[in-house]
Order: C-alpha cells, then sequence, then structure tokens
C-alpha cells in the first residue's frame, strides 16, 4: 500500500473515532436546586456514558455517574436526565458547602479517543436562576420557533395598526 495512502486512511479512521465532543456546560439554580447542563456534539448512535463529579478541598467526588460508582453523600440528592446532545445533573438542596469546580465527563462506547471533560467553578451566590423557556430554546430548531412565533407576530403589527 501507498505510505500516503495508508496515512490518509489512518486519520480519516481517528476522525470518525471521536464520537462526542461536550461544547459548552452551564449551572444554574433551580429553586433550592442545582442543575448542572453539559451539551455535547454526538456523530455516533453509540450508548453515551457520563460522570458528574465535584471537586473540592483538592479533592474528587462522584456526584452520579454511569462510568464509576457514586458518593453515598450524594445518592439521593443527585439525578441525571438526558435529552438530545444535553445531559442534565439535577442536585437538590444545593448549599454553599456543595460549592466547587463541577466536572462532566461523557464518552461514547467505543470511542477510542478518550473521554470529553469539561469543568465550571459553582458558586451559590453567583449562580443565575434556570430560565424556563431556556430549555425549550435549547432543544427546538430556530425555524420551528419562528413559526410558531408568527400568529404572536402579526397579532402585535396588527395592534400597532
Amino acid at each position: 500500500m501507498n505510505p500516503t495512502v495508508g496515512i490518509a486512511v489512518i486519520l480519516t479512521v481517528l476522525q470518525a473515532a471521536h464520537c462526542q465532543m461536550i461544547k459548552d456546560l452551564s449551572a444554574c439554580l433551580l429553586g433550592q436546586n442545582l442543575r448542572v447542563d453539559c451539551r455535547y456534539e454526538n456523530k455516533t448512535d453509540n450508548p453515551l456514558t457520563y460522570e458528574f463529579s465535584i471537586t473540592k478541598d483538592n479533592r474528587k467526588h462522584v456526584i452520579h455517574s454511569t462510568i464509576s460508582v457514586s458518593e453515598n453523600i450524594y445518592r439521593s440528592r443527585a439525578n441525571v436526565t438526558m435529552h438530545k446532545n444535553l445531559v442534565c445533573l439535577h442536585l437538590k438542596s444545593f448549599t454553599t458547602s456543595d460549592e466547587g469546580i463541577y466536572m462532566c465527563e461523557l464518552k461514547a462506547t467505543n470511542d477510542y479517543t478518550g473521554n470529553q471533560i469539561r469543568n465550571i467553578t459553582v458558586i451559590k451566590d453567583k449562580l443565575e436562576k434556570c430560565a424556563g423557556f431556556s430549555l425549550l430554546i435549547q432543544n427546538t430548531s430556530w425555524l420551528l420557533l419562528l413559526l410558531l412565533s408568527l400568529p404572536l407576530l402579526q397579532a402585535v403589527d396588527f395592534v400597532s395598526l
């Protein structure tokens, strides 16, 4: 095999092997609960594994995971929901003792390029409230939102006449 063709094939396989990539990690307060949103781009239908953890006092604490075992102190307070390209950690009764560096780690089955990791520093007094409409915007195409808002825009235009 020609060495140039061999290198091109290897590069193509490595590019295709990178199945998902974390695009954004954000945190907000929903009442007294913390929500950490881990948005990702997925290029495969392979199952996704995740781990949410917190680093405080230079020690990693696993909050909720399909990769490793969660710590007892978080098991009754934490749950995770998954939507299309979004994994959400929900931590009940969030207090200042839960402040720290939160980490989202994702790995798609058969993705040999390694886990994707993103961190965010969470401080209770600096958190914004979660917007109820934001989840709709994140998971709905702009075209659909525009179509849904047309009657509203027409009503506003009619009132201004």
